[in-house]
């Protein structure tokens, strides 16, 4: 065996170490919650060393992280996945755009509910709440701007209402059953409609 076909293996091997100490982690983390949960916890439901959990990540933070930033990776790819499509079948207005974006969003969260409900319990690592919000504070911004033109600035209001809506959406249809999920889904992206600044009144 030369280096190459070593470095692969061994490669490889980290790789599956590190998947099966995240699926450790999100099992842990949803049966104890994060705060209650022990390092020795996941690596005993990983089949893992504490040495191998140290070598790929700093602690449970970093593991509750990671798990996060995968959610959000394919919360991200669910959302322009389900622009793509719209767009391909001739959808330009800017409105039903963003609400096909939040609602393909709140759907991700529905699909994977157990997964979501970890990041928006108010359980999590000190600091973690205001990452949250930052996310989704970019993520709306995304959408905000596609009712700007390049050079106009950013409606600091609009993005606030849809961020802070998104955040408490998600938080309720996780904690709700199918049925009652999707129609609060459905509602939320109708409301959203209005914030869109062509449909919002005009102050006296």
């Amino acid at each position: 065996m030369d280096k190459t076909d070593k470095s692969v293996r061994v490669s490889a091997r980290g790789a599956a170490t590190r998947s099966a100490l995240l699926k450790a982690a999100a099992q842990v983390f949803r049966t104890v919650g994060f705060a209650k949960a022990g390092v020795s916890e996941v690596v005993s439901a990983a089949g893992a060393s504490v040495g191998s959990l140290y070598h790929h990540f700093t602690g449970k933070a970093d593991l509750y992280i990671a798990l996060y930033e995968e959610f959000q990776q394919r919360q991200q790819e669910r959302t322009h996945q389900a622009v793509r499509e719209a767009r391909a079948e001739g959808e330009s207005d800017p409105t039903r755009l963003m609400n096909i974006a939040a609602h393909a969003y709140l759907l991700g969260c529905i699909e994977e509910r157990e997964t979501a409900r970890l990041f928006f319990s108010g359980d999590g690592p000190p600091g973690f709440e205001y990452r949250l919000r930052s996310r989704l504070t970019m993520w709306s911004d995304r959408n905000v701007a596609l009712f700007r033109k390049a050079d106009e600035p950013v409606d600091e209001a609009l993005l606030i209402v849809v961020s802070g809506s998104m955040l408490l959406a998600v938080a309720e249809v996780v904690h709700r059953d199918d049925a009652d999920a999707h129609e609060l889904a459905e509602d939320i992206t109708r409301l959203l409609t209005m914030l869109e600044p062509g449909n919002r009144r005009e102050e006296d």
